[in-house]
C-alpha cells in the first residue's frame, strides 16, 4: 500500500495562494530557473520573501519547491505573483542543438590523447 505524500494543511495553502488554485500561465516548468530581481521587503508575505532570499542565483522551480516544502502547483502560484510584479525573472533552459555540439572526430582524437597520457 503506498502513502500519497504529505503536501502540508488544506487550509494553509489555500491561505497561500488566496484561494487560487491554478496558475495564470504555462510559464513555469519544473526546470525554469528563476533569478531574484530585488530583495524581500518588509511586509511581503513570508513565502514571497523566502522565495527572493532562494532565489539570488539561479534556481530550478523544483528545486524552489523542495526548498519550501510546498507541491509545485502552489510555487507556481507564489512565482506567478512575483513575475507579475517584476520582482523575477523566468528563465527557460534552451535545448541544444545537435550542430552546436563539437565534432565526434575531434572528441575521439582528444579521448585517445588523454588515454595516452
Amino acid at each position: 500500500m503506498s502513502r500519497r505524500p504529505d503536501v502540508g494543511n488544506p487550509d494553509r495553502l489555500y491561505t497561500v495562494t488566496a484561494g487560487r488554485s491554478e496558475a495564470d500561465s504555462d510559464t513555469f516548468d519544473l526546470v525554469t530557473l528563476i533569478v531574484a530581481e530585488c530583495r524581500p521587503v518588509p511586509g511581503m508575505q513570508s513565502e514571497h520573501s523566502r522565495i527572493l532570499d532562494l532565489c539570488r542565483h539561479p534556481t530550478a522551480v523544483v528545486e524552489v519547491s523542495a526548498e519550501l516544502k510546498l507541491p509545485v502547483m502552489v510555487v507556481r502560484i507564489l512565482l506567478g505573483d512575483l513575475l507579475d510584479t517584476g520582482r523575477i525573472t523566468a528563465r527557460h533552459p534552451t535545448a541544444t542543438r545537435s550542430d552546436d555540439l563539437p565534432d565526434s572526430a575531434l572528441l575521439k582524437e582528444v579521448l585517445h590523447g588523454l588515454r595516452n597520457l
